[in-house]
């Protein structure tokens, strides 16, 4: 069981390892898309410098705990788009019969589809998220639990984004569903959780989960908490292990499409 557990991770990493090979082919393009997504993601947070210049926190947060803030969300989904790029996109996958050539392939095949693909350009956005952390006041500890806390935020988002395109293969048109509610997940993460009240603060602990994602860790980066610490990782491996079932369980219901698409 564990050499199989073993076989199927270096599998995985080696499926990695050539889809970043494939983005590094043009390494003008491959820099240029790196620096670009720096820019685009540093031009954000001026707006929120002018909104420090007028007030001292927004929503309980000081102007430090925003570059937290910003930095988690941007490591989050730049390690999630950068590793796993087509969890994003597997509901186009499921819907139109590309499943089928990792059908026949002797490796897992969600792991295989999510990590055949890479977006170059999520680099920027882990380097950004390391600048702020930098920014926000550096220390090794606060270093290493970014690391982790940028590690189990992508695994989340990446969950939510298979179980959302894993609708798909109950319901007809569900990319939709999918899109919107990765987006959701984009465009909560970006602003304190204090400015939001009632049922949306309670939906961004549950059904939305960016507290798990965002706001618990900045608050340990902030002030270190054992509970959180711990929340945070048990939530992100019990929804791993629902995210592989949800998606195995779809699965059986899958209709090939006699496609035989190709990852290369």
């Amino acid at each position: 069981m564990l050499m199989e557990v073993k076989n199927q991770i270096n599998v995985t990493l080696k499926s990695i390892k050539y889809s970043i090979m494939k983005e590094m082919l043009n390494k003008g393009t491959f820099l240029m898309n790196i620096f670009f997504m720096i820019l685009n993601d540093a031009s954000f947070i001026i707006q929120w410098i002018i909104i420090y210049n007028i007030k001292e926190d927004v929503g309980g947060y000081t102007f430090n705990q925003v570059l937290l803030l910003w930095g988690i969300a941007a490591g989050i989904f730049g390690v999630s788009r950068f590793l796993f790029k087509n969890a994003f996109h597997l509901s186009d996958f499921i819907t139109n019969g590309k499943l089928d050539s990792y059908l026949v392939q002797p490796k897992n095949v969600l792991l295989a589809v999510i990590s055949s693909s890479s977006d170059s350009s999520a680099l920027g956005d882990i380097f950004y998220g390391y600048i702020l952390v930098f920014l926000s006041g550096f220390t090794v500890i606060k270093f290493l639990l970014f690391t982790l806390f940028m590690i189990t935020g992508a695994i989340i988002v990446t969950d939510i984004a298979i179980i959302l395109g894993s609708l798909s293969f109950w319901i007809n048109r569900s990319d939709i569903l999918a899109d919107t509610g990765n987006g959701l997940m984009t465009n909560f993460a970006t602003y304190p959780d204090g400015i939001f009240k009632g049922s949306a603060r309670a939906m961004l602990y549950s059904i939305i989960p960016v507290g798990v994602t965002v706001y618990m860790p900045v608050q340990v980066l902030t002030s270190f908490n054992y509970s959180m610490f711990f929340i945070i990782n048990v939530i992100t491996l019990i929804l791993t292990f629902f995210t592989f079932f949800i998606f195995y369980k779809g699965l059986r219901k899958y209709s090939s499409s006699n496609l035989m698409f190709s990852k290369i």
